[in-house]
């Protein structure tokens, strides 16, 4: 009797259920985003590296960024602090230690120009940051404390430079000109090495770059003596707090720094900055998934709403029952059994939809060239599959226990 009553009225049924297919779909379409956004923000990590600490000039406070992420140019980081850093004896677990600036530039090889961005750096780059090497090698030890005329090619550099021309990078010169520099012409500097494509890691092209030695990208493209940053690798996470510590008492003494208030570095954890992307993620997901909650709560307004209307419609049926026989109980089932019923087929199709819609979206990012998983809790699904049955079961109880409550005499009367 309730699948018939449905069917009798097609279009008043699917238009109840929309709008828990809407609640139900755009919860797990967030979820699933979030999730998604989650794994984005781990996959950067990786491949960047683990273990990371990142020493900046400038001070900052506990949860802000430094100065120079504002555009403020701070000197106080020097060739030399990373050095210092270096020793096995002041930061034991120290595993790698790299020191680099970074710019832009423009690259000429015969007749073709890229503008890209360039790293000057040292060999140390290759044990903090995981990468590999499609040909050739990275920067050596001797290539970067001698500042040899060298450099090393992100892939999409490579290919814009060589693709088509049928030559192997590696051995090439090309001249790499500071987009600061007027004067025309450039450095020329021999092709050692391509690293394998990389992809984006928060959310810059680490293809889109070239690695030159650290004195180069210094002293001839930007003409400067200080350092940009210090990345340093440490050898267990265990030890990670430890070493911020050995880092900071070693720059304050390279720094003659005697309180607090006159620091002039940042020293920042990369997996505590992991967390708090992670928690603004979930917090934000949290939030989105109870907007698209309420999209529920109408929709039951609406199962509510259809159900009286349905109540007032059957009344000459609903006593016609009772003459014959029909208790309360069996009649308030009935109507129950429809509203729990056009809930559940909403929540089955808000659950496809929601699936459909967040494989597509995760295919979408993934060919934006983003680390993006599709990902879809069996927890959102439970959750809305309850939620949408107790929406049809508490949006349902009213008209139910009306309809069970009519006199029969009365309703035959009905007109």
């Amino acid at each position: 009797m309730t699948i018939r009553g449905l069917l009798a009225r097609k279009g008043r049924s699917f238009l109840t259920m929309l709008g828990i297919v809407i609640g139900v779909a755009g919860v797990i379409i967030i979820i699933s985003l979030g999730a998604g956004a989650q794994s984005l923000v781990l996959g950067q990590v990786n491949k960047l590296g683990s273990n990371l600490l990142s020493v900046q000039p400038g001070k900052s406070s506990t949860n802000g960024p430094p100065a120079q992420a504002y555009g403020v140019v701070i000197t106080t980081l020097v060739n030399k602090d990373a050095t210092a850093l270096r020793s096995q004896a002041q930061v034991p677990h120290a595993e790698a230690v790299n020191a680099f600036v970074r710019g832009s530039a423009t690259v000429t090889w015969q007749n073709k120009t890229v503008d890209t961005n360039f790293v000057g750096t040292d060999s140390g780059y290759s044990k903090v940051v995981n990468f590999t090497m499609q040909e050739g090698e990275f920067l050596g030890d001797s290539e970067t404390e001698g500042g040899a005329n060298v450099v090393v090619l992100g892939s999409t550099v490579a290919d814009e430079l060589f693709s088509g021309t049928g030559v192997d990078p590696v051995g090439q010169i090309i001249k790499v000109r500071s987009s600061s520099q007027t004067r025309a012409g450039g450095i020329p500097l021999r092709v050692v090495g391509v690293i394998t494509p990389r992809g984006s890691a928060f959310f810059q092209d680490q293809d889109d770059l070239l690695f030159l030695p650290l004195s180069i990208g210094q002293n001839q493209l930007l003409g400067i003596h200080h350092l940009q940053s210090i990345n340093i690798k440490v050898d267990s996470a265990d030890n990670v707090l430890q070493t911020i510590d050995d880092v900071t008492r070693v720059l304050k003494q390279r720094h003659h720094i005697l309180t607090e208030d006159n620091i002039d570095f940042t020293v920042r954890n990369q997996a505590t900055a992991v967390s708090i992307l992670t928690a603004i993620t979930s917090a934000l997901s949290l939030f989105l998934a109870s907007m698209a909650a309420i999209s529920l709560v109408v929709g039951g307004i609406g199962i509510l709403n259809i159900m009286l209307v349905t109540v007032a419609e059957r009344t000459r049926e609903i006593g016609l029952r009772k003459a014959v026989g029909a208790t309360n109980g069996m009649i308030m089932k009935q109507f129950l059994l429809e509203a729990g019923t056009l809930t559940s087929l909403g929540g089955i199709i808000g659950i496809i939809v929601g699936v459909v819609v967040s494989f597509l979206m995760s295919v979408l990012m993934k060919k934006l060239g983003f680390d993006w998983q599709f990902v879809i809790s069996l927890t959102s699904v439970v959750l809305a599959i309850g939620v949408s049955l107790l929406t049809g079961v508490v949006f349902g109880l009213y008209p139910s226990f009306k309809a069970a409550k009519l006199d029969p005499i009365e309703a035959l009367r009905y007109e």
